[in-house]
């Protein structure tokens, strides 16, 4: 039996959750980044949309907990549900299997309508086939994931052009790029195109701002995006990684991850980032610079 927190407060999902997540600070880089960015956007006046769910939860073991004490139990998984489109999936990770079941139940009880988990194996796949049982619905792999850590980090040849951050008078494109993403990230793994959400143009201006996103220039003309967040727990991800299709195949994804995995790594931080398991070019490019992988992850969709 289990016992299940669920909060609206990043600060406190991060104060009773942290000692559990810093135990596998990779593994854990969704849920910890997600925290500690709504943390400094509440900081700044920022706060998630109403009228859609969010929320983190922590998962503790029933047996230590209610005894009167004010001793909690030992946490044993967390997830978190802050996407910001719909079908507004869960992130899951790692928890045992009884756990990820009873979270489904907890979740059912709430009322929520659950559209779709991504995250670890086998937690995913549980919450959403048992999701799926309890509405009598059905799943789909939306797709497969992988998680890359770097290991040690090889430059590779660099083409014509420069690397540099991005600006405020790059916002318009790199908002474009940063919109058009997932629908060209799934083309390239012959997905099926969904419903493209023009991405916030605040947030883009955030991420220009707090040096958070980088180009390359070729000639006066921009031909790549990478992002990258600031280290959680000593652990910084890298992403998204953008190049239009006119610019593919010359170098520049290589060459400006490899710059910004640098840029981290001389700042003293661990590096990771996630791979589409469908685009075997993206996962040659960064094992060629020193990428490892770490883990599979999947996206379900509970039609």
């Amino acid at each position: 039996m289990y016992a299940f927190t669920f909060t609206d407060d990043p600060s406190r999902f991060l104060d009773e959750a942290g000692d559990h997540l810093a135990g596998e600070p990779v593994l854990n880089t969704v849920l910890m980044t997600n925290a500690e960015r709504a943390v400094r956007e509440r900081a700044e006046g920022v706060l998630p949309e109403t009228g859609r769910p969010y929320w983190f939860v922590i998962i503790r073991r029933q047996s230590a907990v209610d005894h009167g004490d004010g001793v909690a139990g030992e946490v044993v998984g967390v997830a978190m549900r802050t996407a910001p489109h719909p079908p507004y999936p869960l992130w899951v990770q790692e928890m045992p299997d009884d756990a990820a079941c009873e979270l489904v139940g907890a979740l059912h009880a709430r009322g929520e309508s659950i559209g779709g988990a991504n995250g670890a194996l086998p937690a995913a796949r549980i919450v959403a086939e048992e999701t799926a049982r309890l509405a009598a619905r059905t799943t789909r792999i939306a797709s497969h994931t992988r998680l890359f850590e770097l290991a040690e980090l090889i430059l590779p040849p660099q083409p014509h052009g420069r690397f540099r951050a991005a600006g405020v008078d790059d916002l318009e494109l790199v908002n474009h790029w940063l919109t058009i993403f997932q629908r060209e990230a799934a083309e390239q793994g012959s997905r099926p195109v969904g419903q493209e959400q023009e991405h916030d143009r605040d947030d883009t201006r955030r991420r220009i701002r707090g040096r958070r996103l980088w180009v390359w220039e070729d000639d006066g003309e921009i031909v790549h995006l990478t992002g990258g967040g600031p280290p959680s727990l000593g652990v910084a991800r890298i992403g998204p990684v953008f190049t239009p299709k006119e610019h593919r195949g010359r170098g520049f994804a290589a060459a400006t991850v490899a710059l910004v995995s640098r840029h981290f790594v001389d700042a003293g931080a661990r590096v990771c980032l996630f791979t589409d398991q469908a685009n075997p070019v993206s996962n040659k490019i960064y094992q060629r610079i020193g990428y490892r992988p770490v883990a599979d992850t999947v996206e379900y969709v509970i039609d």
